[in-house]
């Protein structure tokens, strides 16, 4: 899905047979909460994969052997470079795990512990740590909810 108002391009590949994934809506969602945060150009990948290939994934790259629920891969440097220069990063996402622990979030904002409202969370979390933000103390934390809360109430929960 491309904006060409701003060229900001997102690529959703469905790798997981376990929940019925709607490409174009969370490719919607990820290139809104691009634009919201200000990027007018760039791709990013959002790829929903079953609890073995994140669990895979997780201990690849973070040396931890189980699945999660996502997983971001920024592009920055001489990686982007070799990219062409617009590749953000990727965003590995387990609708599995989504389901497991979509109930712990319910009543945040207006999260209603569904499947949907989950995996909408995780994708903005996402393309937030792919552009530098983290949520390592509490104050992070609380910087990083208000901007997810901000982003899928103007997007998500209209």
């Amino acid at each position: 899905m491309v904006n060409d108002q701003l060229g900001l391009v997102v690529v959703a590949l469905n790798e997981q047979d376990g929940f019925a994934i709607s490409t174009p809506r969370w490719q919607r969602l990820a290139q809104d909460a691009l634009a919201w945060l200000g990027l007018q150009h760039g791709e990013v990948n959002l790829l929903f994969v079953d609890e073995q290939r994140m669990a895979q994934l997780n201990e690849d790259h973070l040396g931890n052997a189980y699945p999660t629920d996502v997983l971001a891969f920024p592009l920055d440097g001489d990686a982007a470079t070799e990219c062409g220069e617009s590749l953000i990063g990727d965003v590995v996402l387990c609708p599995i795990r989504a389901s497991a622990q979509a109930r712990e979030h319910a009543g945040r904002g207006l999260h209603d512990g569904s499947v949907e409202d989950e995996l909408a969370l995780l994708i903005v979390h996402g393309i937030l740590h792919l552009l530098g933000f983290d949520h390592y103390d509490r104050a992070t934390t609380e910087q990083m909810q208000a901007r997810e809360q901000a982003i899928l109430q103007e997007h998500y929960w209209p």
